[in-house]
């Protein structure tokens, strides 16, 4: 879908011929000329043009005939040829992966004013996926049943009457649910189509794919909202646990290349250690043979993004922070649920274009649309490096 509106507009005017010119300009016909000829508008995006023809001349006169024609790409959709139904992966109880069901006939989400409608093409599964689909925050979920999905990159079809900057044809990424725990969307991004409130997106970078847009949303937002809320800062050291996870392996980029630390150090599974060198780590921990606890060397910021706070307060400085995405809090640590903003995936983009912050793709992936159970059951395992990915969605 990297063509998004490809189109041709050619305006045709034809007169009849005459049958020979002493039967259309004969000195026995009146010689009141036609008066004028006003062209209104060529609107090219809606493909439409109107003429209109003003003259007192008789009705012997030869007719104007109009013709407009178009070729749109089929990535491209208008309005006007936007499904009532679609594909989409559904579960109708709470539970593992055996609850998923993949249905052809999804009602596509209604727009309200505020939203844009989105052809998805591409959505990125994250650990907030599963845990609702577990049942983990169901008094505070939307109803069942539920398209899952949070994360989305695609091409905007449609949009609601309060929409402001965003247009048809824009290819946008973000994650549609502005907290993820209270109320998230019934119709979720693991579809055909997702609609999501402006204020939730972003135009995609342009040197990123659909497949790396969808990617980044969730992680990129939680790992920057994170350290912005541990006061992390240039010349401070921070400490990843789970560095080459999806949101750790942003955190340390994040930390590396945005916020100007002094010292990244950061843990994973010993076949991971040269991924987080090649992050920017300075120092990479195997957490299979020490224990990072037990290191002389303290840390301004913990960033926990696997659930080891207990052993965390060992590792970071007096005074300092420790970032809580899971598990247990011991002070000094704080939990945050990410709150999604599209303005923060604006401010990031300029660092995604110039390739200082990349987004990861688990080399597993993407998965195509068929497999999204498969891909649930790899990200389920805890052995994903970077973000699991669906692509393409039909």
């Amino acid at each position: 879908m990297e063509t998004i509106l490809s189109t041709t507009n050619t305006l045709r005017t034809t007169f009849p011929a005459p049958q020979s010119p002493s039967s259309c300009f004969s000195s026995n016909l009146p010689s009141v000329p036609l008066s004028s000829l006003t062209i209104l508008s060529k609107n090219t995006r809606k493909l439409k043009s109107t003429i209109t023809l003003l003259q007192k001349t008789p009705a012997k006169y030869p007719a104007l005939r109009i013709s407009a024609t178009s070729q749109v790409t089929p990535a491209s959709m208008e309005t006007s040829t936007i499904p009532t139904e679609m594909k989409a992966w559904v579960y109708e109880e709470y539970g593992g992966v055996d609850v998923l069901n993949f249905d052809p006939k999804v009602a596509v989400p209604e727009l309200k004013d505020d939203q844009v409608l989105i052809k998805v093409a591409a959505a990125a599964l994250n650990p907030v996926d599963f845990k609702r689909r577990f049942g983990k925050f169901k008094a505070t979920d939307s109803s069942l049943p539920t398209v899952p999905g949070y994360d989305v990159a695609g091409v905007v079809v449609k949009v609601g009457s309060q929409v402001k900057e965003l247009k048809v044809g824009d290819e946008v990424y973000g994650d549609i649910n502005e907290r993820a725990l209270e109320g998230p969307k019934q119709f979720g991004s693991l579809a055909e189509y997702t609609a999501v409130e402006e204020k939730l997106l972003a135009v995609k970078p342009k040197n990123l794919d659909f497949v790396q847009a969808a990617s980044l949303p969730l992680a990129i937002e939680t790992a920057y909202e994170g350290l912005e809320r541990a006061g992390f800062s240039a010349g401070k050291s921070i400490l990843v646990l789970g560095g080459a996870g999806g949101v750790g392996s942003l955190v340390v980029q994040l930390a590396k290349q945005v916020f100007g630390a002094s010292r990244v150090a950061a843990t994973s599974s010993t076949g991971k250690l040269e991924f987080l060198k090649s992050l920017g780590v300075d120092l990479a921990i195997d957490y299979t043979k020490e224990k990072f606890e037990d290191l002389p060397e303290k840390f301004d910021v913990v960033y926990d993004a696997v659930g080891e706070c207990e052993r965390a307060v060992k590792a970071v400085k007096e005074g300092g922070s420790i970032v809580v995405l899971t598990g247990a809090v011991t002070p000094p640590g704080f939990r945050f649920v990410v709150t999604s903003n599209g303005a923060a995936l604006k401010k990031l983009n300029p660092f995604l274009e110039n390739g200082k912050v990349k987004p990861i793709i688990d080399p597993k992936g993407p998965f195509p649309f068929d497999k999204v159970v498969e891909a649930f059951s790899y990200l389920e395992s805890n052995r994903a490096t970077g973000k699991v990915v669906i692509h393409p969605v039909p």
